[in-house]
C-alpha cells in the first residue's frame, strides 16, 4: 500500500502538491533552523539533509519513542508530509488517525503542521538517527516565533 493509500484508508483528505518540495524545505529551514549560521549549516550538511539540525545536536529536540509520542499527541493534523529529496509533497487535511507507523516504508520525511508550529521527522538511517520532534515554541521565544509565523507560503509557480 502506498503512503497516500495508507493515509486515504485514516480517512484524511489528502491533495498531492507536486513542485511544493523545494518551497516546504525552505520553509522548514526558515522557521526551524534559521538561527544557525550558513557556516554551522554547511559544517553539518544541512544542504543533504535538514534533520542535521537534529542529528548534530544543533536544535533541541525529541527522539525516538519520545518524539513518536510527541507527533501523536499533535491533535490537530491538517498538515504538509514532503521529502528530503523529492519535490512532491501532499497537503493532509482531517489527518488526526495518522501515526508515525504511517511513514516506515518513508525515508527522510518531514511532517509539519500547516503553521510550522511543531515538525516530525523520520530518516533513512532509522537505527541510529530519530525520529525527531521538535515543537517551534521549544526552539525559539515570543517575538521570534511571532515574527517567523507571520510568514506565508506561497504556491510554486
Amino acid at each position: 500500500m502506498t503512503l497516500i493509500d495508507k493515509l486515504k484508508h485514516k480517512q484524511a483528505a489528502v491533495w498531492e502538491l507536486p513542485a511544493w518540495g523545494e518551497v516546504l524545505r525552505q520553509q522548514w529551514e526558515s522557521q526551524f533552523a534559521a538561527d544557525l549560521s550558513r557556516a554551522d549549516k554547511t559544517a553539518i550538511g544541512m544542504n543533504q539533509y535538514l534533520w542535521h539540525a537534529f542529528s548534530f545536536n544543533r536544535l533541541p529536540c525529541l527522539q525516538r519513542e519520545r518524539a513518536i509520542q510527541a507527533f501523536h499527541h499533535q491533535s490537530e493534523k491538517n498538515c504538509y508530509v514532503f521529502f528530503q529529496h523529492s519535490d512532491d509533497a501532499l497537503l493532509l487535511e482531517g489527518a488526526g488517525d495518522i501515526a508515525a507507523e504511517d511513514f516506515s516504508q518513508e525515508g527522510d520525511v518531514y511532517v509539519v503542521d500547516r503553521e510550522f508550529r511543531w515538525t516530525f521527522v523520520k530518516t533513512h538511517e532509522t537505527e541510529w538517527c530519530g525520529p525527531y520532534f521538535l515543537a517551534a515554541s521549544e526552539a525559539m521565544e515570543g517575538e521570534q516565533w511571532q515574527e517567523r509565523s507571520e510568514m506565508r507560503l506561497s504556491m510554486p509557480g
